[in-house]
């Protein structure tokens, strides 16, 4: 499995492209993330997003459109990829795939896992590919995604951070932001976000 990574737009949302067995899957397509990603694929398959917020989706339609592939978003957050209200100038677009909590998918014997985590978004997703897991805006190194947005739950978070200290393995987390971490070094600050949430 090769990863290649991109910081995207102003927030710097990492756009990561996952190349396993000669298949690319496009993860978080933020801002002006289209000629990066059809610079560096071969064999593109997939858009995923880890969650709905404008800076992972923002090059959703026009990847889908000039690569003709599907995308999958994270079920409870497809309302985000139209509702422009907070973000006047998102490009809206439609997932061919709704993926349900923690639903996994089959690429020709590729495993693709949506491991769902609501708190920072409704549908806030990791994506396991095989040894890596992409962790978008839940866990970063040493932080984890704010709850202060719409549709946003420190409720929920602290359950998603429960759920996320029950993971018996580990694997390196590529962050919507930042750099790499691991599953074992973030669920050492676990109980620290859930007593401060």
């Amino acid at each position: 499995m090769k990863i290649n990574v991109q910081a995207m737009g102003d927030y710097q949302t990492n756009c990561y492209i996952v190349s396993v067995d000669g298949k690319d899957f496009i993860i978080d397509p933020g801002v002006g993330a289209t000629s990066w990603v059809e610079q560096n694929v071969k064999n593109p398959v997939a858009i995923l997003n880890t969650h709905g917020h404008f800076d992972h989706v923002w090059s959703n339609d026009e990847l889908q459109k000039r690569l003709n592939i599907p995308l999958y978003t994270p079920r409870d957050d497809v309302k985000m990829l139209k509702d422009s209200s907070w973000m006047p100038a998102l490009p809206p677009s439609t997932p061919d795939i709704e993926v349900k909590p923690d639903e996994e998918f089959d690429f020709d014997g590729i495993k693709v896992k949506f491991h769902h985590f609501p708190g920072h978004s409704e549908g806030s997703s990791m994506i396991e590919i095989e040894d890596a897991m992409f962790s978008g805006d839940f866990i970063f190194e040493r932080s984890i995604g704010r709850t202060d947005f719409p549709y946003s739950s420190p409720k929920d978070m602290k359950a998603s951070l429960q759920k996320f200290k029950k993971f018996d393995f580990d694997k390196t987390l590529y962050p919507g932001h930042g750099g790499t971490t691991t599953i074992k070094q973030e669920q050492a600050y676990a109980d620290y976000w859930i007593q401060n949430l």
